[in-house]
């Protein structure tokens, strides 16, 4: 059983900045990060930032500049550096991984979520 767990949440006044973290364990050939996704209050799940192939990176508009998204294969892990949060950034953030399973397996797999809100 493979598991994405998020962390790094919380509360965060406006201007300030929070580090996520998604640490992948398990049964796990490889894994490859795709990327952040967010969903606010009341809205639909939207892409915050992705790695594309190649290594390269990809951002909504409404983050760039002030979030980065990078990957540590060592560690499992993915992180997303969020830098001058606004309130508009409060929402719930998860991670999403396509993790080879056995030799002629991949499975896409998300994590429960973390929570981040920004408000004065």
């Amino acid at each position: 059983q493979v598991q994405l767990v998020e962390s790094g949440g919380g509360l965060v006044q406006p201007g300030g900045s929070l580090r996520l973290s998604c640490a992948a364990s398990g049964s796990i050939f490889s894994i490859n990060f795709m990327g952040w996704y967010r969903q606010a209050p009341g809205k639909e799940r939207e892409l915050v930032a992705r790695f594309l192939s190649g290594g390269s990176t990809n951002y909504a508009d409404s983050v760039k500049g002030r979030f980065t998204i990078s990957r540590d294969n060592a560690k499992n892990t993915m992180y997303l550096q969020m830098n001058d949060l606004k309130p508009e950034d409060t929402a719930v953030y998860y991670c999403n991984a396509a993790v080879r399973v056995t030799a002629g397996r991949i499975d896409a797999y998300w994590g429960q979520g973390t929570r981040v809100t920004v408000a004065s």
